[in-house]
């Protein structure tokens, strides 16, 4: 058979752009993939090659590219990776070795809890998660059962909120604290002159101090506990609010070695030998490490009264709240912070302090041009001050903080101040980016339950009805970005996660409903199928296999 030149040209150049399609490492296909882009796009299929993102668009991608592997997802849904922007990562780990208080009903409860595990060969006895605002007498406990139950070992209970120890005589006599100890970042609470065992805020450290150091293969195995149970729940990046160096260091070893390979943007806890180390150099960044904030405490809890007020609570009149942080060293430590380049990071739950740092970051950042501050919780805020935030300014907030603690909220701080508590879309109208998180282990880690939260505005028993200050509700799109895309802005890593795009790093989860979509109480139970980090899938449900 004859062919004429021009024939065979055409066949030679088919031949050739055949031969010459570009090799991939994995195409996801038949999916309906949320990009989080500019656009919010919604697309069909994406190639993945050397941990990035290749190309997004319609099914026709498996025809432009030749692949490794293919899946056909069959309709399913894909999200970014998702970003808790203020968690406890290894505080998490630490809890998978600690006894769980979660969910206790009694302070009796706890103590049948304690009793009934083998605590008799440890040197210490620590257990997590307790809340006197869950009791039907809702008062802080009393360490004397506790001194009866174990006199010769040290009990160390710490509050679901991470802002308060109940601790026994053992414990308090091996910090040498007394009725004279004194405190000006906390409090020792005292029945009838003696103390109860109840430590809130800055006397913790005291017996931080002195209960034993855990061993390097714990420190290591609480990580790698964390990560799993993070993995599990559709998280690829998370905001560790508040590490030491020696664990920041610990992580980078791990993540060098590929044993951890979670994202982790570690703030750095507030101590001198954490910021003379840190400060004094340039900021840690690689793909699974960023290093470039501090987390500050502003104040204490709202649950046990910590938090500092501008007027006395509710149902303690005569209580303001203390400060951690006091006004002038707060000054100093954001010049300090901000002379660096470095990103602060506060805790400010009550109004007064939210207040004292807007005031301190505005005039430090007055001729920064892309800081990035961060007030973390940003939860009971005057409405007056609420034009502080800005885009220097940014809120960090935990949606379920609000549907947890809104049964007693108001009785702490009142019907006139309860309207400016929670205030999200407020807090994104001001600001036009909200970073979104749980506050992890004080909140469940699943980060579906932040999405239902902050859409609805309910608990997961559908309570209220109309929902909470539901006028502060976020959109279900502003709930995504605020999980993924502004999640990593917050973090300065707008340009490498948060969304589906080409040249970002192919962090994605499948999932087995349409959050977007699906009735609004179903979102909550959402399951994550698979997760995957730079296209390496990092976990998988098992029954769907």
């Amino acid at each position: 058979m004859k062919y004429s030149l021009k024939v065979l040209i055409t066949i030679l150049i088919l031949n050739s752009s055949f031969g010459c399609k570009k090799n991939v490492d994995l195409i996801i296909y038949n999916a309906n993939i949320y990009t989080v882009d500019d656009n919010f796009n919604v697309a069909e299929a994406v190639a993945i090659k050397n941990g990035l993102f290749y190309d997004i668009g319609e099914n026709d991608i498996l025809k432009k590219y030749n692949t490794k592997e293919s899946l056909d997802l069959n309709g399913s849904t894909v999200l970014p990776g998702l970003i808790d922007a203020h968690c406890h990562f290894y505080g998490l780990g630490l809890n998978q070795q600690e006894i769980d208080l979660v969910g206790t009903k009694s302070f009796d409860e706890i103590l049948f809890k304690l009793k009934s595990q083998s605590v008799e060969n440890k040197t210490v006895i620590k257990a997590r998660g307790w809340d006197q605002n869950d009791w039907d007498i809702k008062e802080f406990p009393n360490k004397d059962q506790l001194d009866v139950l174990f006199p010769n070992t040290p009990v160390v209970l710490e509050r679901i909120d991470g802002h308060a120890y109940l601790v026994n005589q053992k414990a308090l006599d091996m910090a040498q604290i007394s009725t004279a100890t004194k405190s000006n970042n906390g409090t020792l609470l005292k029945k009838n002159g003696k103390l109860t065992g109840v430590l809130i805020d800055g006397p913790m450290s005291l017996i931080d101090n002195v209960i034993p150091e855990l061993s390097k293969t714990e420190k290591i195995q609480a990580l790698l506990d964390a990560e799993k149970i993070c993995f599990k729940n559709g998280l690829t990046t998370v905001d560790d609010a508040g590490l030491s160096k020696e664990i920041i260091l610990l992580i980078d070893s791990l993540q060098n070695k590929k044993d951890l390979k979670m994202r982790i943007y570690a703030m750095i806890s507030n101590s001198e030998k954490n910021l003379d180390y840190f400060l004094n150099r340039k900021p840690i960044k690689t793909e699974k490490l960023n290093v470039r904030s501090v987390k500050v405490y502003g104040d204490g809890a709202l649950g046990s009264r910590g938090a500092t007020l501008k007027f006395p609570y509710h149902d303690d009149k005569k209580n303001y709240g203390k400060l951690v942080t006091d006004p002038e060293s707060l000054k100093k430590l954001a010049s300090r912070i901000a002379d660096a380049n470095f990103q602060m990071n506060t805790h400010a739950i009550g109004d007064s302090t939210v207040k004292l740092l807007l005031n301190t970051y505005s005039k430090v950042l007055e001729k920064k041009v892309d800081p990035r501050w961060r007030i973390e919780h940003s939860q009971i805020i005057d409405l007056q001050d609420m034009e502080g935030f800005s885009n220097k300014i940014l809120p960090s907030v935990q949606p379920t903080h609000a549907t947890s603690d809104m049964y007693w909220a108001e009785d702490r701080v009142g019907p006139s101040r309860i309207d400016g508590a929670y205030s999200y879309k407020a807090l994104l109208n001001e600001s036009n980016v909200i970073g979104l998180g749980t506050d992890f282990p004080v909140e469940k880690v699943n980060p579906f339950h932040t999405f239902y939260a902050a859409v609805a505005r309910k608990d997961l028993s559908g309570y209220p009805d109309e929902g909470f200050q539901f006028q502060n509700a976020l959109s279900r799109e502003e709930t995504l970005k605020g999980m993924t895309i502004w999640a990593a802005y917050l973090n300065f890593e707008e340009g490498e996660k948060g969304s589906i795009e080409k040249n970002k790093f192919a962090d994605f989860i499948i999932v087995d409903r349409d959050i977007m979509k699906v009735d609004i109480k179903k979102a909550a139970n959402t399951t994550v199928l698979k997760t995957y980090l730079s296209g390496e899938l990092v976990y998988s449900n098992t029954k769907t296999n």
